[in-house]
């Protein structure tokens, strides 16, 4: 169990990293809408912020007290977000993702790497 907790937050990090690298060409929300290049990269973050809400889910069916120990990530929002993204793509909006991207995305990068280097201690 701990060894595949481990691999959904190397999964994670590989998602954060792949979201950054695909996000160094917006600048403004509506980049993300204006041509086929930017509905394609909205596509494809939306679709690794569904993949890290799916890989939070299966850390919370593996262990529901794991995520416990660190508080200063909004969890539940993340899952939530996935679900969103799952069930109402169509009302999805841009300015949240660019806002995820700008604001969330940096932070939670910092919290999985944080949380992978205190799992390669145990």
């Amino acid at each position: 169990m701990f060894e595949e907790i481990k691999e959904r937050f190397e999964f994670i990090l590989e998602s954060i990293q792949l979201i950054e690298a695909r996000f160094l060409k917006i600048k403004f929300p509506d980049d993300l809408v204006n041509s086929d290049d930017g509905i394609t990269i909205l596509d494809s973050i939306a679709m690794r912020l569904q993949a890290i809400g799916d890989n939070v889910k299966s850390i919370f069916k593996l262990d529901n007290q794991f995520l416990d120990k660190y508080p200063n990530i909004d969890w539940e929002k993340i899952m939530k977000m996935r679900d969103v993204i799952s069930h109402h793509y169509e009302g999805l909006d841009h300015e949240i993702i660019f806002n995820i991207c700008k604001s969330k995305i940096p932070e939670l990068k910092s919290s999985i790497l944080s949380i992978l280097n205190q799992l390669k201690e145990v």
